[in-house]
């Protein structure tokens, strides 16, 4: 059964609302795929927690993984207590005041510059912990500014021309210059990397592709992926592959379940008023931006009712529209919205703004129904503030 066809069919009465619900149907679906991969080329895919920290799931995730990633400190440590083994731990800069900490949950550790290396690698080599350098090869398909980390001003790696020679004691490259990009995106960003940083390929033992990898899109060709990742690795036997896509174990696993409030009706405009909000609990959604899918819900067809979304918070620009609902349908307070594929770098990027309720969390087991993991409170927010 095809993911179209579970979404559209699963019984959401029981689930409360607002709510973020991870389908295990639809987990399992993205770890056949990793698992093809991983067995196919030896290569090591660990999972990226800036994409999704929902450690109710890493019991799953261990079984079809390598390992994680953490990006800060808190990351690491719900690493190495929760996912049961170190991390793989990158930064863009690294504090006097955590670094021994980080170094005490981590097992590889990438510094974004010289002077943080020069700094810290010692330590890190002390603690037994592979140190290794981020890159920056000036090359990058992605168009969306605000996440292409490679342009030649980036402040996340070094580049070519700065690295005369690579410093002592560093174990691995690692470059990040993709996000939810193709196979395609890959090749010509590995051109770039070895054009640039080939030179001390023989003197590492492992390489980082970064993320960005969305090898369980619909539209990823994993066989593609599995052909480039093999040659690189005939080419440079003595490399550990590494790759940590972040979106891609999640990617399209569940919904945000939310509410209709109130309809209003300004300027010719319809909008429904949601128990949800854009800018607290769908950030990308305004950040990248992209519309999302609703379930029962279309693309406008000229001459049909359009309805907008308009968010909770008091930000004027929380909202994001048009809609045409299936069938000509009219919504009404009380009505579900059911908005799709909001499990990867939603939970993870919400905020409490206005104090407005943050969706609970819940997992959605086909035996068994739904069953709530997390339900948040006055308690939560109070506990942000001071």
């Amino acid at each position: 059964m095809d993911k179209d066809t579970i979404l559209n069919n699963w019984d959401l009465s029981t689930v409360p609302s607002p709510c973020y619900v991870l389908h295990e149907t639809l987990l399992a679906a993205n770890m056949e795929v990793i698992d093809k991969v991983r067995r196919a080329t030896g290569a090591e895919v660990i999972v990226a927690l800036k994409a999704n920290a929902m450690w109710s799931i890493f019991p799953e995730l261990r079984q079809h993984s390598d390992g994680a990633t953490a990006s800060s400190l808190a990351e690491a440590r719900l690493v190495f207590e929760e996912y049961g083994q170190p991390a793989h731990t990158y930064a863009p800069v690294y504090s006097e005041n955590e670094i021994d900490e980080i170094l005490s949950y981590s097992s590889h550790i990438t510094f974004n510059s010289l002077t943080q290396y020069r700094r810290f690698s010692e330590r890190a080599r002390q603690a037994g912990v592979s140190c290794g350098l981020r890159v920056n090869p000036e090359y990058s398909t992605v168009e969306t500014d605000l996440y292409n980390p490679a342009s030649p001003t980036s402040r996340l790696g070094v580049r070519s021309v700065d690295l005369e020679e690579w410093p002592e004691g560093a174990e691995g490259l690692h470059f990040h210059s993709l996000c939810e990009s193709r196979p395609g995106d890959l090749k010509g960003t590995l051109v770039a990397v070895e054009e640039r940083f080939g030179r001390f390929f023989p003197g590492l033992k492992w390489i980082n592709f970064g993320g960005g990898h969305l090898m369980t899109h619909r539209d990823y060709d994993e066989n593609e992926l599995i052909r480039i990742l093999c040659d690189f690795r005939v080419r440079y036997p003595h490399l550990r592959v590494i790759l940590e896509p972040g979106s891609a174990f999640t990617w399209d696993t569940g919904c945000l379940v939310a509410s209709v409030e109130d309809k209003v009706f300004n300027g010719g405009v319809n909008t429904l008023m949601l128990n949800v909000s854009f800018a607290c609990h769908m950030p990308d959604c305004l950040e990248m931006p992209y519309k999302p899918v609703i379930l029962g819900a279309h693309e406008p067809l000229p001459g049909e009712k359009c309805w907008r979304m308009g968010g909770n918070s008091c930000l004027a620009g929380d909202f994001y529209g048009d809609w045409a609902f299936d069938g000509g349908r009219e919504p009404q307070v009380g009505d579900r919205i059911v908005f799709r594929d909001m499990i990867h770098y939603t939970m993870v990027k919400t905020t409490m703004f206005n104090g407005v309720t943050h969706p609970a969390i819940g997992i959605w087991q086909p035996e068994r129904g739904f069953r709530l993991v997390r339900k948040f409170g006055y308690g939560d927010y109070k506990g942000r503030m001071s």
